[in-house]
């Protein structure tokens, strides 16, 4: 029997180039998943092959050509594989000889499938997956237990598998997230944006038990036993935290959602809060991304660039993003002590 623990990381997905087939490939992938286009299959087919697939390849292949030459040492690729593998060999070296750490993303390559293949040879005793996603939500995390659940139920033999949760109240990630920070001084700017993935309402109100929604179950200001698996819930909270923790008055900051896709999504918008701070005069905004444990395109691009000709445009000056966890010491050894937590 091989007495080692299997440890699966599982971060979102990329694209294996920016060309625009491989860019339609992910998008596929990505968009025909019932949790996270939670619409009927046949409408869900029609929309996103039809539809918006078709369409938002080549525009967004052009923004991955962007993304692929962000990397710092002129580093050519994308954050959230380098990063990724880069945090995969450091969390290895750190956990010892008793443990075999994979990488897999849930969309396109290093698949889910082929890397759990590889790990079920190796007849594990047990098998922790690690889906990186500090706040819980269906089309996340959810989606990640899933295909692991479905494909794990095909072996023959299952060894014991452990999934780690939501972690967004875990100790080592806010101090990773503070310690990013400090290199900053917050007097400098004029506001601080926390700034989350946005979702569609109904699929943050499917969180809560008996028909209940985020407003009766107050999300914005606290967990209880209705909200805890709420996304919104989970992103406010991570704000009190890390607010707390760098003595950031309320007044200073504001949350937001980015990346939506229609008015039914999660409020306030990022784009449209970003305007409305521009036009009250403020000149230098600073912004966390804490759903975020790697840069990707949604930090790099979207907030670092397209928000930043947003705010100027609008008559702000800079808007400034502070750094994702990537591979960071202290990221690596919060990575490890959730591991050897759920031993």
């Amino acid at each position: 029997m091989n007495s080692k623990t299997g440890v699966l990381l599982v971060n979102l997905g990329t694209p294996d180039s920016p060309s625009v087939k491989d860019v339609r490939r992910y998008l596929f992938e990505f968009l025909n998943d019932p949790r996270v286009i939670d619409v009927p299959a046949i409408l869900r087919l029609f929309l996103v092959n039809i539809i918006i697939v078709p369409f938002r390849a080549p525009k967004s292949a052009k923004i991955y050509r962007d993304l692929w030459n962000s990397l710092p040492d002129n580093k050519q690729g994308s954050p959230i594989l380098i990063y990724g593998e880069s945090v995969k060999e450091k969390l290895q070296s750190e956990l010892g000889e008793n443990y075999d750490v994979e990488l897999a993303m849930r969309y396109q390559n290093p698949s889910i499938d082929k890397v759990l293949e590889r790990m079920r040879k190796k007849n594990y005793e047990r098998i922790i997956v690690f889906p990186l996603f500090p706040q819980y939500a269906s089309a996340t995390t959810g989606s990640v237990i899933d295909k692991v659940m479905k494909i794990t139920a095909k072996w023959w033999v299952i060894p014991e598998i452990k999934f780690v949760g939501q972690f967004y109240d875990n100790v080592g990630f806010l101090n990773t997230i503070t310690e990013r920070a400090k290199k900053y001084n917050f007097e400098d700017y004029d506001h601080i944006l926390f700034s989350y993935h946005g979702l569609p309402v109904r699929q943050v109100n499917k969180a809560h038990p008996d028909g209940r929604s985020c407003e009766k179950d107050n999300c914005k200001n606290e967990i209880n036993n209705n909200n805890r698996y709420c996304y919104n819930a989970g992103c406010y909270a991570t704000t009190r935290l890390i607010a707390a923790k760098l003595n950031i008055p309320e007044d200073k900051y504001t949350v937001c959602f980015q990346s939506r896709l229609d008015k039914d999504w999660l409020e306030p918008f990022a784009d449209k809060t970003i305007i409305e701070l521009a036009k009250k005069g403020k000149k230098k905004l600073l912004v966390f991304s804490p759903a975020f444990v790697a840069d990707c395109l949604e930090t790099t691009i979207e907030i670092g660039k397209e928000y930043q000709q947003l705010f100027v445009e609008h008559g702000g000056e800079k808007v400034r993003l502070i750094e994702s966890l990537n591979d960071y010491p202290l990221w690596i050894n919060t990575l490890k002590e959730v591991v050897l937590k759920n031993e």
